[in-house]
């Protein structure tokens, strides 16, 4: 029997249908959480359409991007399916089921490969999950892959990565920025809903900033780091990369909590944070003086500039405030990370898991404290080398006064400073970053230039404060580039997300920034 052939009238009709099916899975891979769960509630669509969607976007444009190191699609589609099965048999679903998500690859996942970016864990296989993951996974979110980051965390590029380069989907010879490129970069991408991310100085809001898309570091303590592959422990917090304001307060709401098995995880009470939007009390606004002077980009700042009005134009009261202490964080920052990573990052000796030089048979190891050493040469990148020899050497005898302990002392004062401020307004504001994202190799070369990129975000960790980077406008940075995103900063209270999610609230309704996507 042969095939009949194909008349116009049906070629034009499986064209129809082909282009339906284009145009729906287009507008699966659009969705925010809110939307894609209003359709999934309503069976509209099926946890297995949206997954298929995103899957279908990774596999067409994450060559280009590489913000996945591992893809988890098989496991992705049979949770996808349990959940529709779930749905249709009318069982109560968790508030995120069905829900395509992406974590970075410091976050564990049981029996899913998590490699921190380095080469020292690039087979490591979890034994168990992070909280956060255990809960979002309990809530049916699904796990599309693990994104790529800076070795450890360690960047401001995710350059440092021992496996790949990420680009930024808005200008693919850009950054995406760090560490949580990987995560931004698959958010603005549309290559998941939401992403998780973790921020030791700035590596969730510096990336959204350069992304364009929404990124939020919690009070430290509010979400539990069980599970997190650790860089500084007195520093570090997961939060969410979201596509606008909502969507991060129902993660937000969805990780956050004490733990049991983190003891620095706090009791405070956990809101329905979405509530906030609802308040109509006006906000009272500090402008960071200090962010402002020499070092930014006279076009960020200008953005800045005409968020700060519009803001204004919205009825908040504004005013200028001074924080002298600013002036020192970043050294302060780095003595202390590099200290703390310097001591974390011990644990890597070859033995236990991880890479090996003895398991090699290297003809360099003749004994143990050899297999220590070359294990840890071979294993570990330039970045994360540097900054264990720069914390070693804060933390030995006769320099600990010296560096550590008066950086410690120094991290005081700015938390004071931070609460006198808070005394009289409500928020902080001011750019995430000094430049837009940068060109790929721009600054790997020169540690002290790529630090400074982290300026305006490393005085929120170490003073402890919630604080997030929202898309506020985009600016040419030459002639016949393309436009790139900029990220505003907003800076809270010990434990008041809450404020700064009602004011970005406020600025996201007023404005369309986080409606732009890039064209990939």
């Amino acid at each position: 029997m042969t095939e009949r052939a194909e008349s116009g009238n049906d070629r034009a009709k499986t064209e129809k249908m082909g282009t339906i099916k284009s145009d729906f899975f287009m507008e699966l891979y659009n969705l925010t959480i809110k939307q894609a769960q209003e359709k999934l509630s309503a069976k509209e669509i099926s946890a297995e359409d949206l997954t298929k969607a995103f899957i279908g976007r990774i596999e067409k444009n994450d060559s280009n991007i590489s913000a996945f190191l591992t893809r988890t699609f098989d496991n992705a589609l049979e949770q996808a399916k349990k959940i529709d099965k779930k749905r249709i048999q009318g069982e109560k679903l968790g508030g995120l089921a069905g829900i395509p998500m992406a974590v970075k690859d410091n976050i564990l996942t049981e029996e899913i490969k998590t490699t921190a970016g380095s080469k020292i864990l690039e087979n490591y296989i979890a034994p168990y999950d992070a909280t956060v993951f255990k809960i979002l996974k309990n809530q049916g979110a699904i796990l599309l892959g693990k994104t790529n980051l800076d070795e450890f965390a360690m960047g401001s590029s995710t350059e440092n990565s021992a496996f790949q380069e990420t680009k930024n989907p808005w200008d693919i010879n850009r950054v995406p920025g760090g560490s949580s490129g990987g995560s931004a970069a698959a958010v603005a991408a549309s290559e998941c809903i939401f992403a998780l991310g973790s921020d030791t100085g700035g590596s969730i809001r510096q990336p959204a900033s350069f992304c364009g898309v929404v990124g939020l570091k919690p009070t430290y303590g509010r979400v539990s780091r069980f599970g997190l592959i650790a860089y500084g422990s007195s520093l570090d917090q997961i939060g969410p990369i979201t596509k606008n304001i909502e969507d991060a307060a129902i993660v937000l709401k969805s990780i956050s909590g004490k733990d049991k098995f983190d003891s620095t995880s706090s009791n405070e009470k956990v809101s329905e944070y979405s509530d906030s939007f609802k308040s109509k009390e006006k906000i009272k606004i500090g402008i960071i003086k200090e962010y402002f002077a020499e070092g930014i980009n006279s076009d960020v700042k200008k953005t800045i500039q005409n968020a700060i009005e519009k803001l204004k134009e919205v009825g908040c009261e504004i005013e200028e405030v001074s924080l002298p202490m600013t002036e020192y964080a970043l050294p302060v920052y780095y003595l202390l990370a590099k200290s703390e990573c310097s001591t974390n990052l011990s644990r890597y000796d070859g033995v236990k898991y991880g890479y090996s030089a003895d398991k090699e048979n290297s003809e360099e190891v003749k004994n143990l404290i050899d297999a220590y050493f070359v294990s840890r040469e071979k294993g570990f990148g330039k970045e994360v080398k540097r900054s264990i020899m720069m914390g070693t050497y804060a933390l030995s005898a006769g320099y600990y006064d010296a560096y550590y302990l008066k950086a410690a002392k120094v991290r005081t004062l700015i938390k004071e400073e931070y609460q006198k401020a808070f005394q009289k307004f409500d928020c902080l504001i001011g750019p995430t970053a000094p430049t837009t994202a940068f060109k790929i190799g721009e600054k790997i070369e020169d540690p002290l230039t790529m630090y400074l990129s982290d300026i305006y975000t490393v005085p929120i960790n170490l003073a402890g404060l919630p604080a997030i980077s929202i898309p506020c406008g985009f600016v040419k940075p030459e002639e016949n580039s393309n436009e790139l995103p900029v990220g505003l900063q907003i800076i809270g209270n010990y434990f008041d997300e809450e404020k700064i999610l009602q004011l970005a609230n406020l600025y996201e309704k007023e404005t369309e920034w986080n409606l732009k996507n890039p064209k990939i």
